[in-house]
């Protein structure tokens, strides 16, 4: 932790306003409405936090948004503890995907089976796996047992949803008919709408931090092994085809959403979180990256670290 503690409040302040010049250099998703606003542009927030429950912030405002694919680690998590491991990997695969996270052509080349949990057809599959009759009882489960487990505060925000089913997502309808026809998904528009509820649960940085905590040290209720996974492939695949990049730059199990979320964890240290809108063309959010790059080669916090 001793890494990790050197960070001081003026040090992360210096680095996340430099962060935020890197916002122009970005763009904001467009195929869903409410992540599309202009207004978005300048949101900015950032939490790091130790395993001993110390944190230093910056923020211009306390922002909420949409966890998106920051849901997957944690999806894979849940399931890992309540089906085990062979359930879930008889489903998806675990290797890093060469093409963007919601990808047919990766898809088919892999004959339908989803090459991890960290994309969208790798989240599909196993929304399908998670405890509940119903989309709306499978998020409530996923949102009861994070909260109660790492003290967080998420909320399912049903005005996001409503955005997304406005438009609806042909790539990834197109994504749950293959895995469909495949025999890797039964229920196709059950598991879209869990998919599309999950996405939609919703926190702020300090809530991140916290789930990061799950990841980043021992948890009476999860076993270690489980945590080793998600960990694992965050690294390999949580960035999408840049993960492997972004494991020599920074070295850290990180994942983003569209929404401009971004979580890595340290483990046996600590979480980073940051919220910044814009994005870079793999979906990843580009202050996010810019500040975490700052601190983990500045503060030596690489897992390759010798």
């Amino acid at each position: 932790m001793a890494k990790l503690a050197a960070l001081t409040q003026p040090q992360l302040e210096s680095w996340a306003m430099q962060a935020r010049t890197k916002v122009q250099s970005g763009q904001l998703p467009q195929h869903i409405p409410l992540l599309s606003s202009p207004d978005r542009i300048h949101q900015f927030a950032v939490q790091v936090r130790q395993t001993d429950g110390q944190s230093f912030s910056v923020e211009r405002e306390s922002h909420q948004f949409p966890l998106m694919s920051l849901i997957k680690p944690f999806v894979l998590l849940y399931l890992l503890q309540q089906v085990g491991s062979d359930r879930v990997f008889q489903k998806v695969n675990l290797q890093p995907s060469e093409y963007p996270f919601n990808s047919l052509a990766q898809l088919e080349i892999d004959q339908f089976k989803p090459r991890n949990p960290m994309i969208n057809s790798g989240a599909l599959v196993l929304a399908e796996l998670l405890p509940g009759k119903t989309a709306s009882s499978r998020c409530q489960r996923l949102n009861d047992w994070l909260n109660q487990l790492a003290n967080s505060q998420l909320t399912f925000d049903p005005i996001m949803l409503q955005s997304i089913q406005a438009f609806p997502n042909p790539i990834n309808q197109a994504i749950a008919h293959g895995l469909n026809q495949a025999g890797y998904l039964e229920d196709i528009q059950t598991t879209l709408d869990t998919y599309q509820q999950i996405c939609c649960l919703s926190g702020t940085v300090e809530d991140l931090t916290k789930l990061g905590t799950l990841l980043a040290q021992p948890q009476t209720e999860i076993e270690s092994n489980y945590q080793k996974i998600v960990n694992a492939l965050m690294l390999t695949c949580g960035l999408y085809e840049t993960s492997s990049r972004y494991a020599v730059q920074i070295g850290l199990p990180i994942k983003s959403g569209i929404s401009g979320g971004l979580l890595a964890v340290i483990p046996r240290v600590g979480a980073i979180a940051c919220y910044s809108p814009p994005l870079d063309r793999a979906g990843n959010s580009v202050a996010g990256l810019f500040l975490l790059e700052q601190l983990t080669q500045t503060l030596n916090l690489s897992i390759f670290s010798i």
